[in-house]
């Protein structure tokens, strides 16, 4: 029974080595099970300090990452969200940004559905190009988020501002929203009843602007665009799912690469970004 084994684990490993794999590994990736201890990610401006270095400077995705993506997709869960293609008609550039004007002062600024409302210097509506090709969505706002009235302006927004332009693009490019509006007190993740409240504001914001993806950033936001509570990050990102017809990539968050700033983190998101990319057909810049 032990040499069977042994048989099957040499064939394995022959089949990886085609991929770029040299050695089995002893037990998962750090970056796997720190970031499935790590439920409550968003302290989005409690980020670490970052070395002084090029973001993707000199970093490779790992040689395994299309197998491995190639491998967990027929694996993977589908969304948990309904699956109904939309049915409102597409709507112009003028349209688009009067309707989430519309929505952003007629309602959410002034919106007590739930707790949130009661702690908040200012509701974070999401801003962008209404015209985006790309969605960014986070969890919620932190702190700056909330003195300022905008999405990822702290120390998370400039990180995802430098992904944002490692792709070739700018942040006017692009739309970024979070599940919910207001900040959660101490960045805490929104409660359920939360959630459902805020959520189909975001939803409308998806429906008027139609993106052709979109990229969640961190565990709890890909839990609540899927309903699947029971993902974890490290398996997930990478693999591609859908909302609603849209395709659906999941990556870490950028609070999460500051506290954990290596060539592993860095590469992970820029592989899932690179597939974004690929989908939208855009060059891939050489890093």
């Amino acid at each position: 029974m032990e040499s069977a084994t042994i048989n099957r684990v040499r064939l394995w490993l022959r089949s990886e080595r085609a991929f770029g794999l040299s050695s089995v590994p002893a037990r998962a990736s750090a970056v796997v099970e720190q970031e499935e201890q790590e439920q409550a990610e968003l302290s989005t401006t409690h980020g670490a300090q970052h070395p002084d270095r090029a973001l993707f400077a000199s970093v490779a995705a790992p040689k395994n990452t299309a197998s491995r993506a190639q491998a967990d997709s027929s694996q993977a869960r589908p969304a948990q969200q309904p699956a109904q293609a939309f049915d409102a008609p597409h709507l112009s550039t003028a349209e688009k940004k009067s309707r989430l004007i519309a929505m952003d002062s007629n309602e959410v600024r002034g919106c007590t559905k739930c707790r949130l409302c009661e702690k908040r210097t200012n509701t974070v509506f999401g801003e962008g190009n209404v015209d985006a090709g790309i969605v960014f969505i986070g969890e919620g706002p932190g702190e700056n988020e909330d003195l300022q009235g905008r999405p990822f302006v702290g120390r998370a927004g400039e990180m995802l501002n430098k992904w944002i332009a490692a792709m070739g693009l700018r942040r006017e490019d692009v739309y970024i929203a979070n599940i919910v509006k207001c900040r959660p007190p101490n960045n805490r993740e929104p409660a359920p009843d939360e959630v459902a409240t805020c959520t189909p504001y975001l939803q409308r914001q998806l429906e008027i602007i139609r993106p052709k993806v979109i990229v969640t950033l961190g565990l709890p936001s890909l839990k609540h665009m899927t309903g699947d509570a029971k993902l974890a990050m490290g398996r997930s990102r990478g693999i591609w799912r859908e909302w609603r017809g849209i395709k659906l990539m999941p990556t870490f968050h950028p609070a999460y690469i500051l506290r954990n700033y290596t060539d592993e983190t860095r590469a992970a998101v820029w592989s899932d970004l690179k597939m974004v990319m690929a989908e939208l057909g855009m060059p891939v810049p050489k890093r």
